[in-house]
């Protein structure tokens, strides 16, 4: 990707500056309503990617109908929108306002297995799809539990990136660039650190395996196994999705996953993949309206199998 020009670079700074700016200054469910108009806007002006979304609810809901589909793709973008909105609002939010933002349903016998193996000093990987609000789920847990390492690729632009990071790490979680992060990745885990990771996207054949998501094979990246092998860590499936009826995000998770070690990589690589993305499911499917369905998750096919988008 070609470098961008400084003047572009402040030009999209200033674009993304003025609007989080704007809806700041707002009540916080003013600024959700404004900005998740504007993502049902883009849900009628961004053809190409309502066309993603409708192919990959085909994909995955096969037996729901055209009506169907449309809403929960209508859904997709207008959670895009809550995204942003609750996002705006970070640089104001603190420990009191985030326990009345995310409510955090964590199952006891869950959490006692987690504390478990916090005192045990094994690390815990955090996986969260693109499922309801992701930045509210890193940021409550940062607050309300601890902080966390997260891995993220940077953005292109580099004062758009600061700014995001700003807002992201307020109550002490921490970046990893996603480029070259294996070693530093490894040794948090190692020393019983807990790592975020946001793993549910199309992935390269070279960098993924095949599992099966939503009856379909996706290429799913094997990073979250490998790190999990390597380093003995568990594996904890979770979101922050909007509950409508309660007004605030609920943080939910799927079982615990623990890598397996069977002495074939491979078969271990691909069991833990599939057994950790088969839990994302649940959870899409418990929350089908808040998910990236404007993704192409399913773009790399196994060799010989035809394209799936058009």
């Amino acid at each position: 990707m070609a470098k961008k020009s400084k003047p572009l670079i402040w030009l999209e700074y200033a674009a993304v500056r003025s609007l989080l700016g704007f809806l700041a200054v707002l009540p916080e469910k003013a600024a959700v309503s404004v900005s998740t108009s504007v993502a049902m806007t883009a849900y009628y002006l961004l053809g190409s990617l309502r066309r993603v979304a409708m192919t990959n609810l085909h994909i995955a809901f096969p037996e729901l109908d055209e009506s169907e589909h449309k809403r929960l793709a209508k859904g997709a973008f207008k959670n895009l929108g809550r995204v942003l909105g609750a996002m705006s609002h970070f640089p104001a939010a603190t420990r009191e306002s985030l326990a009345k933002t995310i409510e955090f349903q964590i199952d006891p016998d869950v959490y006692a297995e987690y504390e478990s193996l916090k005192a045990d000093g094994r690390g815990v990987i955090i996986v969260s799809p693109h499922l309801g609000n992701w930045e509210v789920l890193v940021y409550g847990w940062s607050a309300l539990k601890e902080p966390i390492s997260y891995l993220a690729r940077p953005l292109d632009n580099p004062k758009i990136e600061a700014l995001t990071v700003s807002l992201r790490t307020k109550f002490g979680n921490r970046p990893i660039n996603k480029t070259n992060s294996v070693s530093r990745a490894m040794k948090i885990l190692r020393e019983g650190g807990i790592l975020g990771i946001l793993a549910d996207v199309n992935a390269h054949p070279k960098e993924g395996v095949f599992v099966p998501f939503f009856g379909v094979p996706a290429c799913t990246s094997s990073g979250v196994a490998l790190l999990a092998m390597r380093t003995n860590a568990a594996i904890i499936p979770m979101c922050g999705a909007w509950d409508e009826e309660k007004q605030h995000y609920v943080g939910v998770h799927g079982r615990i996953v623990y890598p397996s070690n069977t002495g074939d990589r491979h078969r271990d690589v691909a069991e833990t993949t599939a057994q950790f993305t088969a839990e994302v499911e649940k959870l899409i499917r418990k929350y089908p309206d808040q998910w990236l369905w404007i993704h192409k998750r399913w773009k790399t096919r196994p060799p010989g199998e035809p394209e799936l988008y058009t």
